[in-house]
């Protein structure tokens, strides 16, 4: 199960895209088939999470690595590459942002 916390830190890569309303089904399915059948296998991998956007217009992709090394690495992996394209093609913008958590409100914590 997915989880985010500050501890320990992770490397976290927010990607938004913005897609025409007939191509964002296609977005969530390549980044759910990648999930599956490369990204999760790979040294490093935390978790994936993928948001669809009510408005059909966006799609939010929230991921996380072990470290940045661990990132990178995945970057260089040619299966990456491929579906790095893909999903370019099939988005009108792409939009990724590195961060790390800093700071998680949940119910219950004062």
């Amino acid at each position: 199960m997915a989880s985010i916390r500050t501890q320990p830190p992770v490397f976290t890569l927010i990607n938004t895209f913005r897609v025409a309303p007939e191509r964002q089904d296609d977005v969530i399915r390549s980044l759910r088939e990648v999930t599956e059948s490369v990204t999760r296998a790979l040294p490093g991998f935390v978790s994936a999470c993928v948001h669809k956007g009510f408005d059909g217009a966006h799609v939010v992709n929230y991921v996380q690595w072990r470290s940045r090394a661990d990132f990178e690495a995945m970057l260089a992996d040619p299966r990456m590459q491929h579906h790095l394209r893909e999903v370019r093609e099939l988005a009108l913008e792409v939009m990724p942002i590195a961060c790390s958590v800093a700071y998680v409100g949940e119910t219950g914590s004062g």
